[in-house]
C-alpha cells in the first residue's frame, strides 16, 4: 500500500508513505518514492496530515458506554465512588445489566473513532475476540489503595515478571490523597516499577518514585476540579497520556488535547510525544510510535483543514476528520471518501461497518453491537 502527498505532524513538508507486511518500510519524497506497482493500493492525499496511530495510555474499556456521573465537586476518588453509588444507582446498573464482552468492544471502537491504535486497559485481564486495536495489560493492575484488596501482599509477591505494577494513586485534592502515595512508596519494598494515574496530589518528591505518571485532565476536572502540576512532574518522572472511560471523561480524545494544551503546562512536542514515542518507551512497545521506515504501521491520516503549523492542525482535528486508521499495516477505518479507491480484488469491504459521526460517514472493521446512539457516533447495520 501507498501513502502519498501527506504532511507528517512533525516534520515539514510533504511525504509518502509505503507500508509492506505491516511495517512501513519508505518514507521518502517524491524524488525518491518507487512508482505504483501493478496491484498494489495507492491512494494519493489532498490537503492530509498523517501521524502515529497514538497510544492511550489509560482506560477501562469495559466502562465506555456510561455517560459523565457525578454530581458535585469531589475530594477525592472515594468520596465520588461513594456517592454515585447511593445517587445514580439506577443508571449504573442498566449500564452493568449489558454483558461485559458488548460494553468492551464499543470501548475499542471508542478508541479506534479517535485515532487510537494502542490503548493500556486497566483492570481485569479480558480476552478480546476482535482485533480492532493494540490492547495492552500485560503488567500488574491495581485499582488503587482504597479499593484494591491486599494490594501490599500483591505488591511484593517474590516471584514476578519485570512488569510495572499500574494503580490509581494520589486522586484528590486532600491531605489524604497526598499521603496515599508515600504509603504505596514506603510499602514497595522490592522497589518495583510504579506507573501511577491521576496523581492530582502528588509533588516532584514522590513523582521520583514512579517510572512514569498517567495524565488524565478531563477526568480530573471533572471529578476534582483540578489536575496534576505536570509542569513540575515532568521534570522528576515520565508523563504519559490517558483519557479514561466514559464514566468519568468525554469520549473524544480531541476535546482532552485541547483542555490539556490550554494548560500551557507542557508544550506542543511534549504533549504529542505523551501519545506517540514515550508511551512506546514506557510500555516497551518494540519499532511503535513513529512514521519511520521499519515501524510498525501503525498510522493515522486526517484532513488538513487550514494553513497553519502542523502542530495547530494536529490539536484542531476531530473525530470526523480522520480519514484513514492502520493498525499493523490494517486498514481498521477508513472515511467513505476513500471507498471507491479501496475497492481492489485485495480489499473486502462487507468487513466493514458504516457509522456517522458528526454527519461525516466512516466504516469500521466489524460487525458493531445492535444499532444504537452512542455518544458522538451512530452506527448502521448492514443489510
Amino acid at each position: 500500500m501507498q501513502l502519498c502527498n501527506i504532511n507528517l505532524v512533525d516534520v515539514e513538508g510533504f511525504r509518502n508513505i509505503q507500508v509492506k507486511s505491516g511495517l512501513i518500510s519508505i518514507v521518502a519524497g517524491d524524488e525518491s518514492f518507487p512508482a505504483n506497482l501493478p496491484g498494489e493500493t495507492r491512494i494519493s492525499f489532498k490537503n492530509a496530515i498523517a501521524f502515529p496511530g497514538l497510544i492511550n495510555s489509560h482506560d477501562h474499556l469495559d466502562f465506555n458506554l456510561f455517560p459523565q456521573t457525578g454530581n458535585r465537586i469531589y475530594h477525592n476518588y472515594k468520596e465520588w465512588s461513594t456517592d454515585i453509588q447511593v445517587a445514580n444507582k439506577e443508571l449504573i446498573n442498566s449500564i452493568l445489566k449489558i454483558d461485559v464482552a458488548t460494553r468492551t468492544r464499543w470501548g475499542l471502537y471508542k478508541n479506534l473513532i479517535n485515532g487510537i491504535t494502542t490503548v493500556v486497559n486497566h483492570g481485569k485481564k479480558n480476552a478480546f475476540a476482535y482485533n480492532l486495536v493494540n490492547v495492552i495489560q500485560n503488567n500488574y493492575s491495581l485499582h488503587s489503595l482504597e479499593f484494591e484488596k491486599n494490594w501490599k501482599l500483591k505488591l511484593n509477591r517474590i516471584l514476578t515478571k519485570d512488569q510495572p505494577y499500574v494503580i490509581h494513586i494520589g486522586e484528590g485534592t486532600d491531605d489524604a490523597s497526598y499521603e496515599e502515595i508515600d504509603r504505596m512508596v514506603r510499602w514497595n519494598l522490592f522497589r518495583r516499577k510504579l506507573i501511577g494515574v491521576h496523581g492530582v496530589a502528588m509533588d516532584e518528591k514522590q513523582a521520583e518514585s514512579f517510572e512514569a505518571l498517567v495524565w488524565c485532565p478531563v477526568s480530573n476536572y471533572f471529578l476534582l476540579g483540578k489536575t496534576a502540576a505536570i509542569d513540575k512532574l515532568k521534570t522528576k518522572t515520565a508523563i504519559l497520556f490517558g483519557t479514561d472511560s466514559t464514566l468519568t471523561a468525554e469520549w473524544n480524545l480531541w476535546e482532552h488535547l485541547r483542555l490539556a494544551r490550554s494548560t500551557n503546562l507542557m508544550s506542543d512536542r511534549e504533549l504529542f510525544e505523551m501519545l506517540t514515542t514515550r508511551p512506546a518507551a514506557i510500555w516497551n512497545l518494540k519499532n511503535t510510535g513513529k512514521i519511520a521506515e521499519n515501524y510498525v504501521a501503525d498510522i493515522v491520516i486526517a484532513r488538513r483543514r487550514g494553513d497553519s503549523n502542523n502542530f495547530n492542525l494536529f490539536f484542531s482535528l476531530n473525530p470526523e476528520d480522520i480519514l484513514l486508521v492502520l493498525c499493523k499495516g490494517e486498514i481498521k477505518l477508513f472515511d467513505e471518501t476513500l471507498l471507491e479507491t479501496l475497492k481492489t480484488p485485495d480489499f473486502n469491504a462487507t468487513k466493514f461497518s458504516k457509522i456517522i459521526v458528526a454527519e461525516s460517514c466512516k466504516y469500521v472493521q466489524g460487525n458493531l453491537p445492535e444499532p444504537t446512539s452512542y455518544v458522538g457516533f451512530t452506527s448502521e447495520q448492514k443489510n
